[in-house]
């Protein structure tokens, strides 16, 4: 079992920054593919960035460029970096861990607010 905890979120004008840590406990996550991902009300939970155990990496559109996905083995926790926010960003977002062979298992954080408004 891997058991995840976001934290970071908070209340953010636009053009703001934000940094989201979500740290694991259970198992090594460097052995896991990362992910965040982010839900609005009303809307379905969709990708914004994943990251390999290796160095790959990969975006949605909608927040290339702005975003930077990243982890730290030694402190077995993956970041997300959140600059030029706008209002759309505005979701729960939730740190996703699913083990590099093993693809079944899949776990999920509890997610973090982040509100993007003036």
């Amino acid at each position: 079992q891997v058991q995840l905890v976001e934290s970071g979120g908070g209340l953010v004008q636009p053009g703001g920054s934000l940094r989201l840590s979500c740290a694991a406990s259970g198992s090594s996550l460097s052995i896991h593919i990362m992910g965040w991902y982010r839900q609005a009300p009303g809307k379905e939970r969709e990708l914004v960035a994943t990251i390999s155990t290796g160095t790959s990496t990969n975006y949605a559109e909608s927040v290339k460029g702005r975003f930077t996905i990243s982890r730290d083995n030694a402190k077995n926790t993956v970041y997300l970096q959140m600059n030029s926010l706008k209002p759309e960003d505005t979701a729960v977002y939730y740190c996703n861990a699913r083990h590099w062979l093993l693809s079944s298992n899949d776990y999920w954080g509890q997610g973090t607010q982040v509100t993007v408004s003036s």
